[in-house]
């Protein structure tokens, strides 16, 4: 395809990450040690930003959905096993998956040590990058809109999952931006169970 980000660049870049030693961490915010729906909301706004293949990419978030621990359409329902492990983690990591088998997607793990929940990071608006996002995606249409299109844009894979959100060091990062002045509360889209919960979180206006 188009654009694709080199997995074999990506590779090295995560594993340089992971090698690197110990650092002072910055503090995630308050807000993320709540559960997903409390926490989600007020992420809307911030920065999610990559430097992937050398290149910086970063958008302001938009669009949000929370899941829980005790939430039927959770990957952490039931508790840690296999993939959702991260989830069950510290606040302030960054939870990769693949959907279905095609899209990567990428979540906000928050809550508790040992809650498991997380925030879907489903849409944003480009600050900075957009060609290069337009490279990746292959197409300018729906550039960011989507979980899957907004981690191809930024060049995120299954190689950037469990890094730290707040390591001045990772590739992948999350800085303050601007709250929105109004959010649109409606159930989650594209599941199958608990569909009535109102956890999806859309920025309406810019902050």
């Amino acid at each position: 395809m188009v654009g694709m980000p080199s997995l074999g660049d990506a590779r090295i870049a995560a594993v340089e990450y992971r090698a690197l030693g110990p650092v002072r961490r910055l503090v995630a915010p308050e807000f993320l040690y709540e559960l997903a729906d409390r926490a989600a909301p007020r992420l809307l706004g911030w920065h999610l930003e990559s430097r992937v293949d050398g290149m910086l990419s970063k958008l302001a978030l938009t669009e949000v959905e929370a899941y829980r621990f005790d939430d039927p359409a959770s990957h952490s329902f039931g508790g840690p096993r296999g993939r959702n492990v991260v989830m069950f983690d510290r606040p302030g990591l960054l939870y990769v998956y693949r959907s279905y088998g095609l899209h990567w997607c990428a979540n906000v793990v928050c809550g508790k040590v040992g809650e498991g929940s997380a925030i879907l990071l489903r849409a944003g608006t480009v600050i900075a990058g957009e060609e290069t996002m337009i490279s990746r995606r292959g197409r300018s249409a729906n550039l960011t809109t989507g979980p899957g299109n907004l981690c191809q844009a930024l060049g995120l894979t299954g190689l950037h999952n469990k890094i730290d959100l707040f390591d001045p060091r990772s590739p992948v990062r999350l800085l303050p931006g601007k709250p929105p002045s109004s959010i649109r509360i409606t159930p989650r889209i594209g599941i199958s169970k608990a569909i009535d919960k109102p956890w999806r979180f859309l920025a309406v206006e810019p902050g």
